[in-house]
C-alpha cells in the first residue's frame, strides 16, 4: 500500500467516524425535543440518585456523630466521610459484605453496626439507609418514639485486636497482647507502634477512692448490711439510695461515674461476702482480667473514656460488622480536616 493510499484510508475512516458522531448527536436532539420535560427531570434526578447511592454503597460514605463518646476528636454534629473500600463494602445496605483490601488496624477510628440497635425490619432498613445516603446523613428516618436517632451506627477507635485482654486500671486502659507477659498501658503501647491520638477524661485521680467506697456501700446494702458512715457519704455522692419496708436497697445514679471501676469493687465485695456465687466471681474476674477479643473481632472504644457507651456494654465487635474507616470532616468548615 503506498503512502497516498494509506493517507486516504485513514481520512475516509475518520469522515466516517465524524459523521456518525454528528448523526448520533442529531438523533439525541431529536429525541430530547419530542421529550416531556417532566420525565427529562425525573431521568436525571434518578440518575442522580443512583451516582450517589453507588458512591456510598461502594467507595465513601457520609455520616453524622450522633454522640460526645469521641470528644475532642469528634464532636456531636460534624459531618465526616467514611471509607467503605478499604474493609468491603456491602453488596446491598445491610447484606452481603464483600472482602475488602484489609482489616481494621489497631487505632483506626472505625464506623460499625451498633450491637445493641433493635432493627426496624429489612424492608425500612435498606428504605431507612437509601434515604440516609441520598441526602448525605442530613436525612435520618430511623427514630424513636421520641423522635430521637436510634443510632444504628456507631464510631469509635479501635483498640483492642484479635488475641488481646483489655481491662481498666482506675479509668485508664491496660492491653495484653498476644505474645506478651505483660500488661502494657495503652499511652505505653501507643508509642510503641508510633500511634498518635487523645484522650479525654472526665474523672481525676482523687475521685477513684470514692467509687471504690461507693462500691463497696452498693454491695453491703445488697446483702443489707450496713456501710460504714464513709461508705454511705460515698454512694450518696454518686447515687440516690432508698430503702423499702422489707429492707431491700434500691438506688438510681445521679451523676456521672467509672461505672467499670465502681462495678469492679462492687462484685469484689459481693464475692468476698458470698464466696459459693459463682455470678459474682465471674463478674469480678472479668473485670480483674479484662475482656478477651475472639478471633475476627475487635475491641472499639471511644475517646472520651469516662463518657462512652462502648464495647465494655455490649462486647466485642465482629469484623463483618465493620463497615469503614473514617477519612476527614467535612462540616462545619471550621473544623475541616483529615480524622485521626
Amino acid at each position: 500500500m503506498t503512502w497516498t493510499q494509506w493517507s486516504r484510508g485513514i481520512q475516509v475512516t475518520s469522515e466516517r467516524f465524524l459523521s456518525w458522531r454528528k448523526r448520533r448527536r442529531m438523533i439525541r436532539k431529536e429525541k430530547q425535543k419530542h421529550k416531556n420535560p417532566i420525565l427529562d427531570w425525573l431521568e436525571a434526578i434518578l440518575s442522580a440518585v443512583l451516582i450517589v447511592l453507588l458512591i456510598n454503597q461502594f467507595l465513601v460514605q457520609a455520616y453524622q456523630i450522633p454522640s460526645q463518646s469521641m470528644v475532642s476528636t469528634l464532636q456531636i454534629g460534624d459531618r465526616i466521610f467514611v471509607n467503605k473500600l478499604i474493609y468491603g463494602p456491602e453488596l446491598l445496605p445491610g447484606i452481603m459484605k464483600i472482602n475488602g483490601f484489609r482489616k481494621p488496624r489497631r487505632g483506626e477510628i472505625v464506623i460499625f453496626e451498633n450491637p445493641s440497635y433493635i432493627p426496624i425490619g429489612p424492608v425500612k432498613d435498606i428504605l431507612q439507609r437509601i434515604i440516609y445516603m441520598v441526602t448525605l446523613s442530613l436525612v435520618d428516618i430511623d427514630r424513636d418514639e421520641f423522635g430521637n436517632p436510634k443510632h444504628h451506627f456507631l464510631i469509635k477507635r479501635a483498640v483492642g485486636m484479635p488475641g488481646d485482654r483489655v481491662r481498666l486500671e482506675r479509668g485508664d486502659v491496660e492491653i495484653l497482647p498476644p505474645g506478651m507477659d505483660r500488661w502494657v498501658p495503652e499511652q505505653e503501647l501507643q508509642r510503641m507502634l508510633g500511634m498518635d491520638y487523645s484522650l479525654r477524661r472526665m474523672f481525676s485521680p482523687e475521685e477513684y477512692p470514692y467509687f471504690r467506697q461507693a462500691g463497696t456501700a452498693l454491695a453491703l446494702l445488697d446483702s443489707r448490711l450496713e456501710p460504714t458512715a464513709e461508705q454511705r457519704r460515698a454512694a450518696e455522692r454518686y447515687f440516690s439510695v432508698s430503702k423499702s419496708e422489707d429492707g431491700s436497697v434500691s438506688w438510681r445514679q445521679r451523676t456521672l461515674v467509672d461505672n467499670a471501676y465502681l462495678e469492679s469493687w462492687r462484685y469484689r465485695t459481693l464475692y468476698a461476702l458470698k464466696p459459693q456465687s459463682m455470678l459474682f466471681q465471674a463478674q469480678w474476674r472479668q473485670l480483674e482480667q479484662g475482656w478477651y477479643v475472639p478471633d475476627d473481632r475487635l475491641f472499639p472504644m471511644g475517646d472520651n473514656r469516662d463518657d462512652s457507651r462502648d464495647a465494655r456494654y455490649f462486647g466485642s465487635v465482629h469484623m463483618n460488622k465493620v463497615l469503614g474507616r473514617a477519612l476527614f470532616r467535612y462540616w462545619p468548615l471550621t473544623r475541616f480536616g483529615v480524622v485521626r
